[in-house]
């Protein structure tokens, strides 16, 4: 398997990147079978989640990232949990909220989807 950690920092930063500047931009790391859990609803598919992360309440929004782990999460397939945490700035706030977000990264072709 290559560098998880590697792997991990390069597709937080997509990630994060694209949620802060075009949430759109994100429904490509997702396929039909992905899911997201937020605040206690799960939200699955690719444009169930899109929508979900374009209508969320805000305008302005900027991630921090304090700390990244990854794991392999199989044996057979190189694929990982990324575990992140940080520090979320919304709408020119200038109190950050914490944050904490879990991805189970499946390979495909030669990248990742959620």
């Amino acid at each position: 398997m290559a560098d998880i950690n590697a792997i991990a920092k390069q597709f937080t930063d997509f990630y994060y990147t694209t949620f802060d500047t075009n949430r759109a931009g994100l429904q490509n790391l997702y396929r039909a079978s992905s899911m997201l859990s937020w605040e206690g609803t799960q939200i699955l598919g690719a444009a169930d989640i899109s929508e979900k992360l374009t209508a969320l309440p805000f305008d302005k929004v900027q991630h921090k990232v304090t700390t990244l782990d990854a794991q392999p999460s199989s044996p057979s397939v190189a694929s990982l949990i990324v575990s992140v945490t940080g520090l979320l700035l919304v709408d020119d706030s200038p109190n950050p909220l914490q944050f904490s977000q879990v991805f189970q990264l499946i390979p495909d072709g030669g990248s990742y989807y959620v």
